[in-house]
């Protein structure tokens, strides 16, 4: 099938059990009834909760696609005060009356008579969910959870405007961060500078919000009875298979492991470049000084490429990326106004995602289209799970699916790098940034779990432990000399500490599953393909490492395990 086939059948919604099909989210007033009606009704039978579970589900879609439409057009464009006070309206007006109706209704279902006679198969991973999501509620979290979301906003907000002037033009720090592989190492200076200098000139800001984010998660955490807030969100992520100490281990092994890999690749930077000292802006250019790879020359063909990769994998993965180019759910180049970052936002009633991004003409969006492509596929390999809570898997599951799409897809490359030595270089410098997964996971991860084990701390205390950990594990053939300044704010441009936090152990545990499938892959394409397609269609029916073994994979990061695969991708780099 052609990347252009028109023959696309559109996903329709499917029809409404509970409520009207007229309805939308307007206000509270409209809503709130139907809570009520969930709340009171009785239930007599195994079958009449299995009927409340799917309509408390079909009410919880609604909700959760509209917040994701009211996020997405306020990322599109920052700028607009109108879908801005859209997406705080909801915040602050909505999800703070939904939250007490949903704690009731847990306890309505646990508290039922027939919830012991439910098929254990089916409901065991949900029903245990709930069962946690009961144990660590506290009314007095809701305004504290509302002044959060609100305050995450405002990273979005100041990030989002930065822009500095290069050559006479203003560009946002995305288009500004391209020149970082050009060969001129004069151009990737002045580039690298006036990056770090815009940052600087919010590095107070950003410090300031941090703490105010801080102080009210800390609180959100001891009003739970957790002694901190990592505790806390190891519960609400949901964390049944492995615990703080797992993380740590992790951490070691990264270091052990992965580490030494990285100081050789820097020494062969070094020498390759024919550098005296290895700078900052020297990691993005291509060591033999050829110029930058640019795989495409606007949104649209990087998106029809993409589609044309998918399609050369699989016609389901194919119609995918197909189905949301007609359905205008994709906003893929950077521009002024847009918030930074990518991502793949579920749409849960329709169950066709929307993919957001800033690409320019680097690698690195093609890695990033492949990226939420395979959460893309994920979504349309659950959309047809019973029960909304299905579809929403914990991360360690969603970034496999992700991350394995980046790795099996590298056969048909060469739909973005038609030369032969530019496909080459494409995949080995995409393996090289694999293995950089690792050390900078361990260095956000670590940095995490001592923030919040010390919620205490002073900016000044919380630089220094930063460049600790950053030290530790990254580019130690780096020179930092008269750059110092710049390294203890590094961490603020990482958006996943102001917005999702604790969410980034996950990408390194996913890498390692996501290498793994890419191995089944190579050895045996078809049955790779089906066995990662048949895992992540299970949703969250099943636990991460059921998961795991339905990819044919383990869900294991000891020493030995991350060193067999980091093992098979350095041979994998070696034969390029």
């Amino acid at each position: 099938m052609s990347s252009t086939d028109t023959s696309i059948k559109i996903p329709q919604r499917k029809p409404r059990t509970f409520l009207p099909e007229d309805f939308s989210v307007e206000s509270w007033e409209k809503i709130q009834p139907h809570f009520e009606e969930l709340k009171a009704r009785e239930i007599n039978s195994v079958k009449d909760l299995e009927k409340w579970m799917t309509d408390r589900s079909e009410l919880e879609s609604v909700l959760s696609e509209e917040l994701g439409w009211r996020y997405i057009r306020m990322t599109c464009d920052t700028q607009n005060e109108e879908v801005t006070k859209a997406f705080q309206y909801f915040v602050e007006e909505i999800e703070p009356k939904v939250a007490p109706y949903d704690h009731e209704l847990n306890q309505k279902l646990m508290e039922s008579p027939y919830v012991k006679n439910v098929d254990e198969d089916k409901y065991r991973i949900f029903l245990r969910g709930v069962k946690r999501a009961l144990e660590i509620f506290r009314e007095e979290n809701i305004p504290l959870s509302t002044e959060i979301s609100t305050k995450q906003q405002q990273y979005a907000a100041v990030t989002g405007a930065m822009t500095v002037t290069l050559d006479g033009e203003e560009v946002t720090l995305q288009r500004a961060a391209d020149r970082l592989k050009r060969t001129d190492r004069e151009v990737r200076q002045e580039a690298w500078l006036a990056i770090q200098e815009r940052r600087m000139e919010d590095h107070q800001k950003l410090d300031d919000l941090f703490d105010e984010l801080l102080r009210l998660r800390d609180q959100v955490a001891k009003n739970a009875g957790f002694e901190n807030f990592r505790d806390y969100m190891f519960a609400a992520l949901g964390r049944f298979d492995y615990t703080p100490q797992d993380c740590f281990d992790f951490h070691q092994s990264i270091k052990e492991t992965i580490v030494p890999l990285f100081t050789d690749v820097d020494q062969e930077r070094k020498e390759k470049l024919g550098v005296e000292e290895l700078r900052p802006w020297d990691l993005d250019v291509d060591p033999s000084s050829k110029a930058p790879l640019e795989p495409f020359n606007s949104g649209e063909e990087l998106l029809e490429k993409t589609v044309q990769v998918f399609y050369q994998l699989d016609t389901f993965l194919g119609d995918c990326l197909a189905t949301m180019r007609e359905m205008g759910h994709l906003d893929l180049e950077s521009r002024k106004g847009k918030a930074p970052g990518g991502y793949n936002y579920p749409l849960d009633e329709i169950g066709v995602p929307f993919i957001f991004m800033n690409a320019t003409s680097s690698l690195r969006d093609v890695i990033t289209l492949l990226h939420e492509g395979g959460h893309a596929v994920h979504s349309f390999l659950t959309r047809d799970l019973r029960l909304n809570a299905y579809k929403h898997p914990p991360s360690e599951v969603a970034e496999l699916a992700s991350m394995s799409m980046e790795l099996i897809s590298m056969d048909y490359w060469d739909n973005f790098f038609e030369d032969e030595d530019e496909l080459r270089r494409a995949k080995k410098t995409h393996l090289e940034s694999v293995l950089e997964t690792f050390p900078w996971v361990a260095t956000i991860d670590k940095f995490q779990h001592w923030i919040y084990e010390h919620p205490e701390h002073t900016q000044e205390e919380r630089h220094n432990e930063w460049v600790n950990i950053f030290e530790t594990f990254n580019h130690k053939e780096v020179s930092w000399k008269g750059l110092e300044k710049y390294k203890p704010y590094i961490w603020q441009k990482q958006l996943h500490l102001y917005e999702v936090p604790f969410y980034y152990i996950e990408y390194a545990m996913a890498q390692l599953g996501a290498i793994a499938v890419w191995k089944n892959y190579k050895e045996n394409p078809h049955e790779g393909l089906a066995a990662y397609k048949r895992a992540l269609s299970l949703g969250y029916t099943v636990s991460i490492g059921e998961v795991y073994e339905a990819a044919g994979i383990k869900f294991d990061f000891s020493t030995d395990y991350i060193k067999s695969l980091a093992d098979f991708v350095q041979e994998e780099m070696n034969s390029l």
